[in-house]
């Protein structure tokens, strides 16, 4: 029990740029699973990838059109997904002190799609890409550089400590990171860089418009929080009687009665942290008050 309440305390505590990088691992280790069955046993895996990337045709995409999300959270290689897992965890810990949660699955969701689409209107507008075989769109970069980009617009001058690098400024890296998709299209893997590219436009486009008090991604972020709450507990009858409550905490004992308590109380940190972070996003960080301050601070201290 106690190992049990230690896992969810976990899970509960971590934040959402390390659930999207494990959710990412997950489905990176049981797809080469599945693979290494496939080989074993002599059949064909690729079927089930071909329903989970995304394709450059319409007519295809029209049948499988998940795939604009579940093509974000998988991977080519394992350097192919720590090289975006890395970019993901140290731009989160940054985007996560200016914005909150829910902007980040705004931009990591919305990055992701806004880049599938540049792809396949890219192989079915430029003449370059006209006569090549089947293509696919896979891996998370478009998502990645939409939160990269995002908070290098939001914060473009803080000064990022790099090994051997030494410090440079935010925007440097992401501006590096943009310049290298743009040499290598006509390289390499053109349409993965086009998908990139389209990420980190729309990472710039929305968090120019956060700067100035406008969510461009309102109805996309109602829409998650519609998805969230059929999954949450909150959901759950309240008209259970008070002799069944009783019971289940005597029961229980007072492990699981404090770890509620913490969580609770995390919960309730988390939320004014949001409302705090959403404050900043709107009007910048000048428009806190001191104690608004003073509690960012500490809470940062905290974790």
């Amino acid at each position: 029990m106690r190992r049990s309440n230690n896992i969810r305390a976990k899970i509960e505590m971590a934040t959402v740029s390390e659930k999207l990088i494990a959710v990412n691992v997950i489905a990176f280790v049981l797809f080469f699973f599945f693979k290494t069955l496939a080989f074993l046993f002599n059949f064909d895996a690729d079927f089930i990838l071909e329903w989970l990337v995304f394709p450059k045709e319409l007519e295809e995409f029209i049948f499988k059109p998940w795939s604009i999300i579940t093509y974000a959270f998988l991977h080519a290689g394992l350097w192919h997904l720590l090289s975006n897992m890395l970019i993901l965890y140290f731009s989160g810990i940054y985007f996560l002190t200016y914005f909150s949660p829910k902007k980040m699955l705004n931009f990591y969701f919305l990055g992701g799609i806004f880049g599938a689409l540049v792809y396949m209107a890219s192989y079915n507008l430029f003449p370059a890409f006209q006569g090549t075989g089947r293509s696919y769109l896979i891996g998370a970069s478009a998502a990645v550089m939409a939160i990269l980009v995002g908070i290098a617009t939001h914060i473009p001058h803080l000064r990022v400590r790099l090994i051997l690098i030494g410090s440079i400024k935010l925007w440097w890296i992401a501006a590096f990171l943009v310049v290298i998709d743009i040499i290598q299209i006509p390289i390499s893997n053109p349409g993965g860089h086009l998908a990139h590219l389209g990420g980190a436009g729309f990472g710039y486009l929305y968090a120019k418009q956060l700067g100035k008090g406008n969510n461009i991604a309102a109805g996309f972020e109602k829409f998650l929080d519609w998805i969230g709450s059929l999954f949450s507990t909150n959901s759950a009858p309240k008209n259970k009687s008070n002799l069944k409550t009783v019971h289940r905490r005597k029961a229980t004992g007072n492990n699981s009665t404090g770890y509620n308590s913490r969580v609770r109380n995390k919960r309730e940190e988390q939320e004014k942290i949001d409302a705090i972070l959403d404050k900043i996003s709107k009007s910048g960080y000048d428009s806190l008050t001191k104690q608004e301050k003073d509690y960012l601070f500490n809470a940062g201290k905290d974790n």
